[in-house]
C-alpha cells in the first residue's frame, strides 16, 4: 500500500507539531484491514519539498511507533524522500538513537534502491547485516552461525528490536518466529 503524504496532507511543504499530529491522525484512520502476511506500508513523500523535523515526529515517527507497537504486519517505510527531507530525518533520529526504514519506488510501485536513515548500535547492525545477508532467519539460526557465542534470547531481543524499529519483518511460525529482511538485496541508499 503507498499513501500519497502531500495529497492527505494538503501542501508540499510540511512543517510544525501540530500539522504533524494532524497527518498522524489521518494516517491512523487510513489503516485498512490487517494483512496476513508482513507488507510494506510505503508513506510516499514524492511531492514534498521540505517536511520539518518536528512534523516528521508527529507524523511519520509516531506512526511507525503506534503501527509497530501493535505488532501489525504493516511496515511503515518513508518513499521517495528529498535530500532536505532526508536531512531532517536524519536531525531528528540521530539524538534519538531512533532508526527508519527508507525507498526510492519506481513509478510501478517497485522498490530501487533502501536505505536505513538513523544510526544502529553495533550488535543490531551485525544482527540486520546477517538477516539481511540471508534474507530469513531465526535467533536459533543465527546462533548456530556465531558458534553458540551469544545465546539465542540475546539474538531474539536484537530480532525483536530491529522488527519494532520497522527494519525487518517478523512472522510467527508456532512457537518459532522468522524473522526476514524488508527488501531483497543490498542498500544502496536513497
Amino acid at each position: 500500500m503507498t499513501i500519497d503524504i502531500s495529497a492527505l496532507a494538503g501542501g508540499s511543504i510540511l512543517s510544525g507539531a501540530p500539522s504533524g499530529r494532524a497527518l498522524y491522525t489521518k494516517l491512523v484512520e487510513l489503516l485498512p484491514a490487517e494483512p496476513a502476511a508482513p507488507e510494506p506500508l510505503y508513506l510516499d513523500f514524492c511531492a514534498v519539498a521540505v517536511a520539518t523535523a518536528s512534523f516528521l515526529r508527529e507524523s511519520v515517527l509516531a506512526f511507525r511507533t503506534f503501527v509497530r507497537g501493535r505488532r501489525s504486519n504493516f511496515y511503515p517505510v518513508l518513499a521517495n524522500a528529498t535530500n532536505d527531507v532526508i536531512d531532517e530525518l536524519v536531525e531528528l533520529v540521530h539524538p534519538r538513537g531512533d532508526v527508519l526504514m527508507t525507498c526510492r519506488l519506481a513509478d510501478d510501485g517497485h522498490v530501487l534502491r533502501w536505505s536505513y536513515v538513523g544510526k544502529l548500535d553495533p550488535m543490531q547492525q551485525l544482527t540486520f547485516d546477517l538477516v539481511t545477508r540471508l534474507g530469513e532467519t531465526s535467533a536459533s539460526q543465527l546462533m548456530e552461525i556465531d558458534k553458540g557465542q551469544v545465546k539465542a534470547t540475546a539474538w531474539n531481543n536484537r530480532l525483536a528490536s530491529l522488527s519494532t524499529l520497522g527494519l525487518i519483518c517478523e512472522q510467527s511460525h508456532g512457537r518459532t518466529k522468522i524473522y526476514k529482511a524488508m527488501f531483497s538485496g543490498g542498500g544502496n541508499g536513497c
